[in-house]
């Protein structure tokens, strides 16, 4: 990484890797402080929509040094847009982060046709961002993560061998409840920051009711904002009683699953909901 971001982002490093299906990512690697993989190798925690995320989170790399709250060593690996490409990571999400078949919700439509309205989107990129809906592929975006990112981190960075954990936000929320219930074991911890659930008919209800009384073992930390719930967009009110029902349905389950409301609105959420997942699922 060149000097001027050395400051901001220590000991980050920065290449980008084409996956076996023709997209191009970039990726930022944010070592632990004084990290030496010869000494004491850290596990990896998976961060995505790296473009947006990695400014507000891999700085919180620092929380491995706070006396008051220690969080155990990780390696932070933010995934996002490489390239011209990188410019258009608010739409590319959404073929690599929402499960198949996953509906459309009207309510998403609408907030859609909202930023239309208010001038905060053109019609054109209103028309690609939904495109990008009609042909989604978690799978095939976990299998990038698990099948051909991780071998390289493991490979250059000399990680643990296991503990690596894997969070996201709004859609990356979905894409973490997708890659938990489908039972990958590549992660041990889960973060899921106000998750995607727009409709009662998302393919992760399906995906639990496929599951039957079981649950996958790795630990899932779910959060959602207070002014989701009780602001006045239709959107996020859905999100967080969704994400509330889906809670209920695995908690009486009993698995491993634990949860918190935080005071933020969804565009402000991101960087508690990720201490949030630190505090919870890596502390030590």
């Amino acid at each position: 990484m060149n000097t001027m971001w050395q400051g901001c982002l220590a000991d980050t490093d920065y290449f980008e890797l084409r996956s076996s299906g023709g997209h191009d990512y970039g990726v930022w690697v944010t070592t632990p402080p004084r990290y030496d993989p010869a000494t004491s190798q850290a596990p990896v925690v998976y961060v995505l929509d790296g473009n947006w995320a990695v400014g507000m989170t891999a700085p919180l790399v620092v929380t491995q040094l706070d006396p008051m709250q220690k969080i155990q060593p990780y390696i932070q690996v933010s995934v996002g847009y490489a390239g011209e490409e990188a410019q258009h990571w608010a739409r590319l999400r959404n073929r690599d982060l929402v499960p198949p078949g996953e509906p459309i919700a009207k309510e998403f439509i609408d907030a859609v046709e909202l930023g239309l309205q208010t001038g905060a989107t053109t019609r054109e990129e209103a028309d690609a961002y939904l495109a990008e809906l009609r042909d989604t592929r978690a799978d095939a975006f976990l299998g990038f993560l698990t099948a051909e990112l991780h071998p390289r981190i493991e490979r250059d960075y000399g990680t643990a061998a296991s503990g690596h954990g894997l969070f996201g936000y709004s859609y990356g929320g979905l894409f973490s409840l997708y890659a938990w219930l489908t039972g990958n074991t590549l992660f041990e911890s889960i973060g899921a920051g106000s998750p995607g659930v727009v409709g009662e008919d998302s393919q992760v209800f399906a995906q639990l009711r496929e599951l039957g009384e079981g649950l996958p073992a790795a630990k899932l930390h779910v959060t959602f904002n207070d002014q989701e719930l009780l602001g006045d967009l239709a959107i996020y009110q859905n999100l967080a009683k969704n994400t509330a029902t889906l809670l209920h349905r695995l908690t009486s389950r009993g698995g491993a699953v634990t949860s918190a409301v935080l005071r933020e609105t969804h565009v402000t959420g991101l960087q508690a909901s990720f201490l949030s997942y630190l505090r919870t699922c890596w502390a030590r």
